[in-house]
């Protein structure tokens, strides 16, 4: 019996890995860095920042200038602010909850709880919402759900998680969590293949845990 779903944000609560996928590949080209938008979505949804950028440096091999990261956080937050909207049924699944629920993200909390407020769902996670910022620790290690979870309250045993990346999927079952993948098309092979169970939509998932 579940007692407890930890969220993950981005790609799971609200639509933005195209929006921050996008900006990043963009100002990496200036750089000699070349990936398709499907690829970014495997290598860099659900790590943290430093992670993505040392990726591409690697690849061009040489160091990204140091007003890299503040440039993308000030495109990004931009971009948010007026693109970002929850995942599709995602509303509807919360509402009707009968069970505590919370956010685990490898991002700042400032940018949690901005695409949380732009898509309308702050007041909903209000109290709940923990960052591996808070914590030093980002996925692919489990702390930050073992954190979440600790918080709220509850075992593992008691939880699950829900993950649209590898690493975090990863986190997740080195962690000791059941975790459901939501599955976009460019993810579905890399969840499974992490342990995740997947789902497509949220009515798909309500249906499996037979929440309400």
């Amino acid at each position: 019996m579940v007692k407890c779903i930890i969220f993950d944000c981005d790609g799971v609560l609200v639509d933005t890995e195209k929006i921050g996928n996008g900006i990043l590949l963009a100002m990496a080209q200036e750089h000699g860095f070349e990936m398709e938008l499907e690829d970014a979505y495997r290598h860099f949804n659900g790590r943290n920042l430093k992670d993505c950028f040392r990726h591409i440096e690697e690849a061009i091999n040489q160091k990204l200038p140091e007003t890299f990261e503040a440039e993308y956080r000030t495109k990004s937050f931009k971009a948010f602010k007026t693109q970002v909207k929850p995942m599709e049924g995602v509303v509807d699944f919360i509402e009707k909850l009968k069970i505590p629920f919370c956010v685990a993200s490898s991002g700042p909390e400032e940018k949690i709880r901005l695409n949380l407020e732009v898509a309308g769902l702050l007041d909903k996670f209000e109290n709940k919402i923990f960052s591996s910022y808070q914590i030093g620790s980002w996925k692919p290690e489990p702390g930050i759900f073992l954190h979440a979870a600790q918080e709220m309250g509850f075992d593992v045993k008691d939880c699950i998680v829900l993950e649209d990346s590898k690493a975090g999927v990863k986190a997740g079952v080195s962690g000791g969590f059941k975790v459901f993948g939501f599955a976009n098309g460019f993810n579905n092979e890399d969840l499974e293949e992490e342990g995740a169970e997947l789902f497509s939509s949220y009515e798909e998932l309500r249906k499996k845990l037979d929440l309400y």
